[in-house]
């Protein structure tokens, strides 16, 4: 994709046996998701936690992440690559189904798609913080328009993303475990 936007760095601290800080990693983010209908599109998985309070020296378990949900009590933070929708209906509901089919099957996809064949929710408390572009947040009723700087608060309740612009947006996610 021409407007590809460059590798998540990750860089990690710990405390080292003496006490005193340190950064223990500083490369490109490796837990990667693409799929393969859906050109453009990346959730990188940037760090999880599995419990709360979350332990400060627990190690690295995002490469057992699977799904869009964080483990139970627990976080993920996750940068997301939207490319532009399609223009074509019936292609962008094939791309967006081809990635709950794939990588998010632990969502409750809505099957009434009429308002986009993105909506789904999560029983979660998301914190999407818009770093790049712009991107349309699709409520059951109603929708805005979110540019880089802008943060969303989500609290389980059914939406999508609408990437109508002709530039891809990066949004970090930060998920919380929660409950209706």
């Amino acid at each position: 994709m021409a407007d590809a936007l460059p590798t998540i760095r990750r860089v990690v601290t710990a405390n080292g046996p003496d006490g005193r800080s340190r950064i223990v990693e500083d490369a490109p983010a490796k837990a990667i998701r693409t799929v393969a209908a859906r050109p453009g599109y990346r959730a990188v998985n940037v760090w999880r936690t599995g419990e709360s309070p979350a332990s400060i020296a627990s190690p690295d378990t995002t490469a057992e992440h699977h799904g869009v949900l964080p483990p139970k009590n627990g976080t993920i933070l996750r940068i997301i690559d939207f490319p532009p929708e399609p223009k074509d209906p019936e292609e962008l509901k094939r791309r967006v189904h081809a990635t709950f089919g794939t990588i998010y099957d632990d969502a409750h996809h809505d099957q009434n798609t009429s308002r986009h064949p993105g909506m789904h929710t999560t029983e979660t408390v998301d914190y999407a913080i818009v770093l790049e572009g712009e991107i349309w947040s699709v409520m059951d009723e109603g929708e805005t328009l979110l540019r880089a700087g802008d943060v969303l608060v989500q609290r389980g309740t059914n939406h999508a993303w609408a990437n109508r612009s002709a530039k891809t947006c990066r949004i970090a996610f930060v998920l919380i475990d929660g409950k209706f």
